[in-house]
């Protein structure tokens, strides 16, 4: 299969392509640095001289053959995106160098952690968050998603600290703070992944388990009771778990996602955990992403869709399987309204190219491309195929997929044969005419699937009820509402409401002091549109000590169209920036456009 070039990369993996790295790495918090070696084996095409590999603002110190011989090498001018390409020409017979490096103390995929930050607040952390092209700011590589290789590592840590990383990993500490690491299937890499801190482990199921601060363990262990249920429903769904173990690392809460799918070992942010299991989709996500996305990759982050549109398809499937077809459906009605309203917005603002599905994000940072559109448009796509073919046709094309192309990638126009061949062709059925409008044309397609909750639409009955004048005391059945149904409420609020209905709102469900973090970044847009004072305190403890860009961005954006909004972002933006990851920061940088030296 001819794997389209990365635009995202420097690497010519046609002449020269990696096949292992082995590192050697010890882990510096008073220095904020990661220091050591990588050893890469790699193989050459044809008469290949060189290697090319994807760095960001690391120091090489040498670079050498396994022999300890010295190699020619430069480093070219770097790029705001791509960084430095690191180019070494190779004498012959060589299948293997090691570079001696150290990285930034602003490696961006780094985000190092004091006491205070933490959860114990008696040992410093450190986690990475590879995605979409920062793995080449903590090691050199080509890191590009359409190229796979198996990895091993000993990494050094402080005594009383334990080490995680995105392969094989101990459950108790080791004495002197040395931890061995194996990763034999292959992966590409931005699922490169490491942890460090004060962690512990306890097992939920006999190929599942949590890893927290010691503090946080029994409510992990609690929240994710249902991982090996989970674990279950999907290999029943679309074959069998590839990857040994599937366990979760509850992260601190500067981690700037819901979870990254990091092979064995998702990274968790701590705002899933609600005390009541009802967030716990997110694993469900992350446990289809080891189907749809790390053994199935897209080739090229303009292909962002056919990982995230898959897996939304796939987690919703898990849900449904697992608490029923009216708590799915709320799933996807949530998702419905958030695509519609993206759709609109980038429309609105010019940016209708934003609403394909196939991007292209050349001469950009591919993380311009997590958007809705990726997630939500991706699964109404697969939703519409499914509701056009039938659901055992299409389960049964699902898993052919994830079989032929497992620990492989792919690009959308290469799926696209794919799908006539072995969905139309193959079941004797004529193309669904829409394919090419999901992929390639602006806004959404006239075969948009419809959902129907009768869940939410007793949820609407109520809100219609709040707005026409009715107490919120006297709304009804609000007792057995799960989260999603409090997200369709606050999510249907007008954006203007009087300042009586958000004190009353508020007396009767105590949003503001809600333990629930969804519920709590739903509320807040109402608190900073009518401008309730009452809800200000709330507000930026929320944005200080939250990480998550989920809820940042609408937050901060609902700030800024206020009057004297800005202000108040600034002011809160000031305090809390400290304590966000680069992903999260760098976005709220260019929304605010802020001057990191002010």
């Amino acid at each position: 299969m001819n794997i389209p070039k990365d635009p995202h990369s420097y690497a010519h993996p046609e002449k020269a392509k990696i096949l292992n790295i082995d590192l050697d790495l010890q882990v510096d918090f008073e220095n904020k640095q990661l220091k050591g070696t990588a050893c890469i084996e790699f193989e050459t095409i044809g008469d290949s001289n060189q290697l090319i590999l994807d760095t960001k603002s690391l120091e090489i110190k040498t670079v050498a053959d396994t022999q300890g011989h010295a190699l020619s090498w430069k480093l070219k001018k770097p790029d705001k995106h791509l960084g430095s390409a690191l180019i070494i020409d190779l004498s012959p017979n060589i299948k293997k160098i090691n570079i001696q490096y150290v990285t930034s103390p602003q490696a961006e995929a780094l985000q190092w952690l004091d006491t205070q930050q933490t959860e114990g607040k008696e040992y410093p952390f450190l986690f990475t968050q590879s995605q979409a092209i920062l793995a080449r700011s903590w090691m050199p590589l080509q890191d590009s998603p359409g190229i796979r290789f198996t990895f091993t590592a000993r990494i050094q840590v402080p005594v009383g600290m334990m080490a995680l990383m995105s392969a094989v990993n101990p459950q108790k500490h080791t004495i002197d703070g040395i931890y061995h690491f194996d990763m034999e299937q292959p992966i590409p890499g931005y699922l490169m992944s490491l942890a460090v801190g004060n962690i512990e482990f306890a097992p939920v199921g006999p190929r599942t388990g949590v890893y927290a601060e010691p503090q946080m363990l029994d409510k992990a262990q609690y929240e994710f009771a249902d991982m090996e249920k989970m674990l279950e429903t999907a290999e029943n769904l679309y074959g069998p778990y590839r990857w040994g173990r599937y366990d979760l690392i509850v992260l601190p809460p500067s981690f700037p996602f819901g979870g990254m799918e990091n092979p064995r070992i998702t990274f968790a942010t701590p705002t899933v955990i609600a005390g009541d299991r009802s967030l716990t989709s997110l694993v469900a996500h992350e446990l289809a992403h080891s189907w749809s996305g790390n053994l199935v990759t897209n080739a090229t982050w303009n292909d962002f869709w056919l990982n995230e549109g898959f897996t939304v398809y796939f987690e919703h499937r898990i849900m449904e399987a697992l608490y029923g077809r009216s708590y799915s459906e709320m799933l996807a009605a949530l998702s419905r309204q958030d695509l519609i309203n993206e759709v609109a917005e980038f429309i609105k603002d010019g940016k209708g190219d934003e609403t394909r599905l196939k991007l292209n994000l050349t001469g950009r940072d591919p993380d311009d491309g997590v958007t809705t559109i990726a997630y939500d448009k991706g699964y109404f796509f697969l939703r519409s195929l499914e509701d056009y073919v039938g659901r055992e046709i299409f389960d049964k094309f699902l898993q052919d997929y994830f079989d032929s192309y497992a620990f492989r990638s792919n690009d959308t126009e290469s799926f696209l044969k794919y799908l006539n061949q072995n969905l139309f062709v193959n079941n004797n059925l004529v193309p669904e005419p829409h394919v090419e409008q999901w992929i390639y044309k602006e806004g959404l397609p006239e075969n948009m699937p419809v959902v129907q909750s009768d869940r939410f639409d007793r949820v609407h009955d109520e809100l219609n009820r709040f707005l026409k004048g009715i107490n919120a005391s006297d709304l009804k059945d609000t007792n057995s509402w799960t989260t999603h149904e409090w997200l369709h409420f606050l999510k249907g609020l007008p954006e203007q409401l009087s300042p009586g209905q958000m004190k009353d709102l508020d007396n009767t469900f105590g949003f503001t002091t809600s333990g629930n973090s969804e519920i709590l970044g739903a509320w807040f847009v109402p608190v900073i549109n009518n401008k309730y004072e009452s809800g200000y305190n709330a507000l930026e403890h929320f944005l200080i000590h939250t990480g998550r860009r989920k809820f940042l961005t609408p937050l901060y954006s609902a700030m800024i169209k206020t009057e004297d909004g800005e202000k108040m972002a600034e002011e809160i933006y000031k305090k809390a920036r400290p304590n966000y990851h680069f992903v999260s920061s760098n976005s709220i940088d260019d929304l605010l456009n802020w001057n990191p030296d002010q």
